[in-house]
C-alpha cells in the first residue's frame, strides 16, 4: 500500500493551541472515484484562520476532533477520474494536512507551475490575492491617503502595505517587535511602523498619523482595532480581513466601545470580505501582481518550514507571531 501520513486534530482546544492537540498517524492513500482527482500535497499553507476553524463554522465548516486537520495546499495530480485534469497538473485545494487526498475536481483550482513553487502559496496565492482585493476593492485607497495595516509583517499585511505604497499612499504598519518594524521601513518601504509591544498603540498612532487614518486594513481585531477606530477620518474605510487576536486562547472581554455612534458621526464604512468574493477578477489581479514583482515594486517574503510532521509547531508559532511574511510547510 502507499503510505499516507496524516495529522489529526485529536482535541478541540479550550485555551491556547498546543502540540498535544494533534497526532501524526499513518493510513492508506485513498483512490480517486468518479469525478475526483487524487493529489499529492507539495506545500501546505498556514494561516491564522486554521485556528478559527477549530472554534466553529465560519465561511467553511468547523474542524472537529478526530478529523484530518484542514488546510489549503498546492498539490500535484497523481490520478484523475475527472475531465480537465491529468497526472502532473498542479492544483490548489483544501487537501488537509496529509500526503495524499482524493478530492472532487470541482473543489480544485488548477494553477500554472512557477518557480519557486512556494510563490503559489504566497504572492500568487491566497495571501497575495487577499491583500490585493481587500485593499483595492474594499478599502479603495486614493493617492495621498494614509493607510494603516495591522499584523503588517505577516503574510497579508506585508503585501497590503507595499501595494498601498505602489498606489501612492502614506503607509503605517503595526507589528510586534523592533526588528519587524525596522524591516517594514527599511526593506518594504513603509513610511512608519508602530511596535504594539513597546508602547500604547493609540498614542504611537497619534504621533505617526496626526491627521488621522483614511483606510485601516485590520488583521487582528481587539485592542488594535479599537485604537485605530477612534482615529479614523471622516468617511474612512475599515477593511476587516481577520481577527488573529481573538483566535487563540480566551476571548477578549470586550469589543470596541462607542462603535455605533462613531460610525454614524464619521460616516465610516466597515466591511468584511473573503478572497473568494472576487474569483471573477482573479486572473486580472494575478497579472498585476506578477508585473509588480517583475518590476521590483513588490518584494516577496516567505517563511518555509520543511516536513509535514512540523505543521502543528509551525501553526502554533504563526499564532505567536514568529513568522515574517507568508509561512508554509513544504511536504516533499
Amino acid at each position: 500500500m502507499t503510505k499516507n501520513r496524516q495529522i489529526h486534530l485529536v482535541e478541540t482546544p479550550k485555551g491556547k493551541l498546543g502540540e498535544e492537540h494533534f497526532r501524526l498517524v499513518e493510513a492508506e492513500a485513498p483512490a480517486a472515484k468518479d469525478g475526483e482527482i487524487l493529489v499529492r500535497t507539495q506545500i501546505i499553507s498556514l494561516d491564522a484562520a486554521n485556528r478559527a476553524w477549530m472554534q466553529g463554522a465560519t465561511y467553511r465548516s468547523a474542524v472537529e476532533a478526530g478529523q484530518v486537520m484542514a488546510g489549503g495546499a498546492v498539490a500535484e495530480v497523481v490520478e484523475s477520474k475527472a475531465a480537465g485534469f491529468a497526472p502532473g497538473d498542479l492544483v490548489f485545494a483544501d487537501t488537509g494536512w496529509q500526503d495524499y487526498a482524493a478530492i472532487p475536481a470541482r473543489a480544485a483550482q488548477k494553477v500554472a507551475r512557477v518557480e519557486p513553487l512556494s510563490n503559489l502559496i504566497s504572492i500568487y496565492g491566497v495571501a497575495g490575492l487577499t491583500a490585493y482585493f481587500g485593499l483595492l476593492n474594499v478599502g479603495q485607497p486614493k493617492a495621498g491617503e494614509t493607510v494603516v495595516v495591522s499584523a503588517a509583517a505577516g503574510a497579508v499585511g506585508s503585501i497590503v502595505g507595499q501595494i498601498a505604497k505602489i498606489k501612492g499612499c502614506r503607509v503605517i504598519g503595526i507589528a510586534g517587535g523592533a526588528e519587524k518594524c525596522a524591516w517594514l521601513k527599511g526593506e518594504l518601504g513603509f513610511d512608519e511602523a508602530v511596535d504594539y509591544k513597546a508602547a500604547p498603540v493609540f498614542k504611537a498612532l497619534k504621533a505617526a498619523a496626526p491627521e488621522g487614518i483614511d483606510v485601516f486594513f485590520d488583521n487582528t481585531g481587539g485592542d488594535i482595532f479599537e485604537a485605530c477606530l477612534f482615529q479614523m477620518k471622516l468617511r474612512g474605510r475599515i477593511v476587516c480581513c481577520g481577527a488573529v487576536s481573538q483566535y487563540d486562547g480566551a476571548p477578549s472581554p470586550h469589543g470596541p466601545r462607542g462603535v455605533p455612534g462613531l460610525i454614524v458621526v464619521k460616516r465610516l464604512r466597515v466591511e468584511g470580505f473573503i478572497v473568494n468574493d472576487f474569483d471573477a477578477e482573479r486572473e486580472a489581479a494575478l497579472a498585476e501582481l506578477r508585473a509588480w514583482v517583475r518590476d521590483g515594486k513588490l518584494k516577496v517574503q516567505e517563511d518555509v518550514i520543511e516536513g509535514l510532521e512540523n505543521l502543528p509547531r509551525a501553526l502554533i508559532g504563526l499564532l505567536a507571531g514568529e513568522n515574517r511574511g507568508k509561512r508554509m510547510v513544504r511536504v516533499v
